[in-house]
């Protein structure tokens, strides 16, 4: 039993006198830690300084500084190890990354499909900070775009936090790619109006309303002949912010309706016309109440 306890100290004791041994290095490597913590710093702020006096998009930027600072990071940890441990060497490092690639690659799939994902939106999307864009049943302003996530905020104030792989896989639709888009609302007017006269007195409207482009093609096509109207589809050209959507088609419905009602040109309602394959026998209702003829009444015409 003691030779057992004696072998243990010993070991310790020498474990103990080996770390101290290492503090000198571990000093150093921390010293070094240090330095690459400072130089990623001054580097981000550069590529930041640069790239941003040039026409680089912005997730370009943030992922031109990322990139700097991951290599840079990389190398110091590396020199970090060989002060430390001089036994380890980048080509040894390399080697076990290169035997364990494949268990880590299905232990983290997820994370590196999102991170290359990342990557191919920043260098391939023309996503922008600050644009609306919308991905199946996932829609927002775009607030930030990271190597593993992009954070959208929606209309309402909510963030949503959508993964890279997410975005890349599915298709992206930008809604404020260009400054101005399209809208259309559909109008109906009654069959007995003059339908080039609807469409002239609509454009004249649409033309009116403040906040549309009125240099470009104001359209108002009859499209389809409805139930109780025939309508039309009319089109213009706006701001493709969501605020200028709501504003625009707001004033276009509100100055279409104006203007129809000052032309005497009905916006109908739903119509129904019942049809019966057979006649229907009819009958009078028998009058009640103090509409009822007084029974002495009857009795007098009976004498």
């Amino acid at each position: 039993m003691m030779n057992l306890v004696n072998i243990l100290f010993h070991r310790l004791w020498e474990m103990a006198t080996e770390f101290i041994k290492l503090l000198p290095q571990m000093a150093i490597a921390l010293l070094v830690l240090v330095a690459t913590w400072a130089i990623v710093r001054f580097s981000r702020r550069l590529a930041e300084r640069m790239l941003s006096q040039t026409d680089t998009r912005g997730t370009l930027v943030n992922l031109g500084e990322t990139l700097i600072g991951v290599a840079i990071w990389i190398v110091g940890i590396l020199i970090a190890m060989s002060i430390v441990v001089p036994s380890v060497t980048p080509a040894n490092i390399l080697a076990v990354l290169g035997l364990g690639s494949v268990a880590v690659g299905f232990a983290f799939k997820d994370i590196f499909e999102n991170f290359l994902a990342g990557i191919l939106i920043m260098l391939r999307k023309p996503m922008r900070i600050g644009d609306m864009i919308e991905c199946q049943d996932v829609a927002g302003r775009v607030e930030n775009i990271s190597l593993r996530d992009t954070h959208l905020r929606h209309l309402s104030n909510e963030l949503v936090v959508v993964p890279n792989s997410f975005l890349f896989k599915n298709p992206v639709k930008i809604l404020t790619d260009e400054t101005q888009r399209r809208y259309s609302v559909t109008v109906g007017v009654g069959y007995d109006v003059d339908l080039d006269a609807a469409a002239a007195v609509i454009e004249k409207a649409v033309r009116s309303v403040e906040g549309i482009d009125a240099d470009k093609r104001i359209d108002v096509f009859a499209t389809e002949f409805g139930d109780s109207s025939m309508n039309f589809t009319v089109r213009w050209w706006a701001g493709s912010k969501p605020i200028e959507m709501h504003r625009t088609r707001d004033g276009v419905v509100r100055a279409v309706k104006r203007a129809l009602d000052e032309a005497g040109m009905e916006i109908p309602f739903p119509y129904r016309t019942l049809t019966f394959k057979e006649a229907l026998p009819l009958t009078r209702a028998k009058e009640t109440g103090d509409h009822a003829r007084p029974a002495g009444d009857e009795d007098d015409k009976r004498e």
